[in-house]
């Protein structure tokens, strides 16, 4: 959920409710939570509509590990990230000059959403997400060149989310869908 602050009567969005999902299912894994008390939440939650009915439901959970936060580097260079790697709920890509290459086709994610933060001075970026996953470029500001992305449908309710926001300079950026 977004603050303290937000809205009780406000509606929820999609990742929202997958976020109360996964803390009701990890307070039943850490034992805080019998099985007949995470089956009545994961109700509550999946009936929710506002940020008040959905709090209720998670009241009092231990709160959600944010998550960790990387950052990639290069002031000059390519960039590269490929294979099976573990992916941060926050990760920062940072590069002056150079290509930018992620490969997130076989990578592991620990949470439904990831954020990514592009922040490219020059030079060509492509990121090969998996087949299923769902991108949102709204927050990336472009410079010289556009996005290049066509959003494949339709997702399935697991698939991976990723939310791109930052600024790239001279370059384009390119999104594909891995073939597999």
């Amino acid at each position: 959920m977004d603050s303290p602050r937000t809205n009780a009567t406000a509606r929820i969005g999609e990742d929202d409710r997958d976020s109360a999902v996964r803390r009701v299912r990890e307070a039943y894994a850490e034992e805080h939570l019998t099985h007949e008390e995470m089956d009545e939440r994961l109700g509550r939650v999946l009936a929710a509509t506002t940020h008040g009915e959905l709090a209720a439901a998670l009241d009092p959970l231990p709160a959600e590990d944010p998550g960790g936060t990387e950052t990639i580097a290069a002031a000059g260079g390519r960039i590269r990230r490929r294979g099976v790697w573990q992916v941060p709920r926050y990760l920062k890509v940072e590069s002056a000059f150079g290509r930018v290459r992620l490969d997130l086709s076989r990578a592991r994610f620990e949470h439904p959403v990831t954020a990514i933060e592009l922040n490219l001075g020059t030079g060509n970026a492509v990121i090969v997400v998996p087949r299923d996953a769902v991108v949102d470029v709204s927050g990336l500001a472009t410079g010289w060149k556009d996005v290049r992305y066509t959003p494949r449908q339709p997702s399935g309710p697991g698939a991976p989310r990723f939310r791109l926001s930052g600024a790239m300079g001279y370059g384009r950026l390119r999104i594909r869908h891995a073939w597999r």
